[in-house]
């Protein structure tokens, strides 16, 4: 286990090093120009200059990146160009609404996902296993802010269940964490039927069934646990989506999370922030991957770790 966790610490740091690399790379050859905006529109080649030296925007590019990579070192993300403030401050304050949106949603997806895998695995090839992978095919198909838009117009607007925006309460919660969790339901409902179909055929499974056991102790007891191994590993792949990919719907429900900050950033250019983000949504993909190959051993003792 010690050496599982050493050799992936090394292999995560490859990792979050290259994710620097390649967008500090492409921030820095897009058309925008940070200096630009924060002079303002009536600023001129001069002032724009000044900026540009103050920010150290003037260096030679690699001298840049190897600043950057040194403040990296002593755990600073850097300064926002528009805000003035440290970036890991701001993403910080930012993170424990991210955290409670990614829970809630891969709650939900879960919990949905599991329960309609199992039963179209269960009526495989049935009028019931048609409807579910078709609802699963809509559902992985629809984009976000459309979903968003309809259940916050339905159950909102319309039937006034919940709140338009904001955070604070379970109430807000509700509409985003569904959005997230209907979105990622039909991945998991399909993974979990593949996996039980192929289960279901195995030598043990019918040995259960010849000693008499019930249908329902058969598939919970004995069949699903073994078919979770992909959903763990798709679970640790959404904790590091849901860190920084949920822009649209935290922007349509206002929810203050990193993914809203970082889509403000774009907006205003503001370099430090958009990297700061992009690490820490790396990191959090990286500690994903890193728990479920340590959970995956516990689920199934047939699992090595080496």
């Amino acid at each position: 286990m010690a050496v599982l966790v050493a050799r992936r610490f090394l292999q995560s740091v490859g990792v979050l090093l290259g994710v620097a690399i390649i967008t500090f790379l492409l921030l820095h050859y897009l058309p925008a120009d940070p200096a630009a905006l924060i002079a303002g529109r009536s600023a001129n080649a001069q002032m724009i200059a000044s900026v540009h030296h103050q920010l150290g925007l003037d260096l030679p590019l690699p001298l840049q990146f190897w600043r950057y990579l040194a403040g990296l070192v002593h755990g600073d993300l850097g300064r926002s160009y528009i805000q003035r403030s440290e970036v890991w401050t701001l993403i910080a304050a930012r993170i424990p609404a991210t955290l409670v949106l990614m829970a809630c949603g891969i709650l939900v997806e879960v919990a949905l996902g599991l329960s309609l895998g199992v039963i179209a695995a269960v009526h495989r090839n049935g009028v019931v296993d048609r409807m579910v992978m078709m609802l699963a095919f809509v559902g992985v198909s629809s984009p976000q802010f459309v979903v968003a838009l309809l259940l916050l117009y339905v159950f909102a607007a319309h039937l006034g269940w919940f709140p338009m925006s904001g955070y604070g309460t379970l109430a807000h919660v509700v509409l985003p964490a569904l959005t997230l969790g209907l979105l990622g339901t039909g991945w998991y409902a399909r993974m979990v039927r593949s996996a039980m179909i192929e289960v279901l055929h195995q030598d043990y499974v019918r040995t259960a069934r010849a000693k008499g056991l019930t249908g329902a102790r058969v598939v919970l007891r004995h069949a699903l646990p073994n078919a979770l191994l992909p959903i763990v590993a798709m679970i640790g792949i959404d904790i590091g989506q849901f860190m920084g990919g949920v822009v649209v719907v935290e922007a349509v429900y206002g929810w203050p999370g990193i993914g809203q900050l970082a889509w403000q950033a774009i907006q205003q250019a503001d370099v430090p922030i958009i990297m700061g983000v992009t690490l820490v949504s790396s990191f959090a993909i990286v500690l994903g991957n890193l728990l479920a190959d340590l959970i995956a051993p516990l689920l199934d003792p047939k699992i090595r770790v080496r």
